[in-house]
């Protein structure tokens, strides 16, 4: 669930992401809209891992994420902190969402965590 009001928002996740995988992390609203535009005039594939810095179940599936994204080169992957992107997130009612892109447009959209069911989505979404 989306909560209003973030308490002392966590930034280690953009420390460990510089090193942790090729997840491309979105700091603010204007970065988002940036990656977004890329993404929508893009042919590649991508994720965009929706979380919270609050959600217990965002910060389980983080790590996994970011190891995936090792795995599924041709996907470019993306996480957005819903606190710290607040106007482009605003769609976003569970925490984590992931949404699937293929051609520019969101072909796929999962909620929840689970390993598995990711690495399934992801492997469906990269061929």
């Amino acid at each position: 669930m989306r909560k209003q009001e973030s308490e002392g928002a966590n930034h280690d996740f953009e420390s460990k992401s510089s090193h942790n995988g090729n997840v491309k992390v979105a700091p603010n609203d204007q970065s988002f809209l940036t990656i977004l535009d890329d993404i929508k005039s893009s042919k590649s594939p991508a994720v965009i891992n929706y979380g919270a810095s609050w959600c217990g179940v965002c910060s389980q599936i983080l790590p996994a994420f970011q190891k995936l994204s090792k795995s599924f080169s041709k996907l470019k992957f993306v996480y957005a902190d819903i606190d710290e992107c607040p106007e482009t997130t605003r769609h976003i009612r569970y925490t984590p969402t992931f949404q699937f892109y293929r051609d520019g447009e969101k072909v796929d959209e999962m909620f929840g965590a689970g390993e598995e069911r990711l690495h399934d989505r992801l492997w469906l979404h990269s061929s």
